[in-house]
């Protein structure tokens, strides 16, 4: 069983919010900058930026191995938080469906230049149809991998029922307890295989779009995506504090206004 010190994890989360903060700032002040920063300068912001992806996920790997329930779903995260995320995170594929949003015509161009504070050439909202070609290619790869990770936590669901776990009660034998242990212990480190894959998913995938991005595009990528997971996260915590803003009335749920 886990025996990780829990608090340890929970700093080492708070320790990742606050570094994306810090970064969010340096890609906002860069893409806000009225002079045209050379295409080295932007490359080497968004190699550091990923780079601390990297270091993020091989910790992540190491204290998976050490409480990985706790990583699938963070007691420190809101329950709005954790209701969005996949196998202990954000779907690979949404990094794709950032770019989609962003060139597509489902959000204005002012909007967009407003977020990003740039209206430079070359950036995602002047994305080429050849970068999309390539795109649509690694998204449909994404969303394959994806539905084999859910799998297998489907089936490793499935397996708790096979386990004598329903009928175990505080009258069982030392040897059963020693049995109900290893089979935990065997769950344990099943989660944090799936976990650990679900990282390197979603290592790889950003990597990969990086790669058919230009060092513009990357940065704005890059900050569009550290934006959505600290506004989920900050969202998540305003609305724990919240009242509740559903009903049951006349048998139907509502919204309360």
């Amino acid at each position: 069983m886990a025996t990780f010190n829990r608090e340890n994890i929970q700093s080492f989360s708070a320790e990742w919010i606050a570094q994306q903060h810090q970064d969010l700032k340096e890609l906002l002040d860069e893409l806000s900058t009225n002079s045209e920063s050379d295409n080295e300068k932007l490359k080497l912001l968004s190699d550091k930026s990923f780079k601390r992806f990297e270091e993020y996920h091989e910790r992540r790997a190491l204290l998976a191995k050490q409480d990985a329930p706790l990583l699938l779903s963070p007691a420190w995260c809101a329950p709005f938080e954790n209701a969005f995320f996949w196998i202990g995170g954000s779907r690979p594929s949404l990094y794709v469906r950032i770019i989609y949003l962003v060139c597509g015509s489902e959000v204005d161009g002012s909007q967009l230049a407003e977020l990003f504070q740039n209206k430079r050439k070359g950036s995602l909202l002047e994305i080429s149809a050849q970068q999309i070609d390539m795109i649509d290619t690694l998204h449909c790869k994404t969303i394959r991998e994806e539905q084999k990770m859910s799998a297998r936590m489907e089936s490793l669901q499935e397996e708790i029922a096979d386990e004598p776990l329903a009928v175990m009660d505080q009258q069982v034998g030392d040897s059963s307890l020693q049995d109900l242990d290893r089979t935990m212990d065997t769950h344990y480190l099943s989660l944090a295989s799936i976990l650990t894959d679900a990282d390197q998913l979603r290592l790889s995938t950003l990597k990969e779009l990086i790669g058919l991005l230009t060092p513009l595009q990357a940065v704005e990528l890059l900050f569009a995506i550290k934006k959505l997971y600290l506004s989920m996260h900050e969202w998540g915590k305003r609305d724990d504090h919240q009242p509740s803003k559903i009903e049951y009335h006349n048998d139907e749920l509502r919204l309360v206004s």
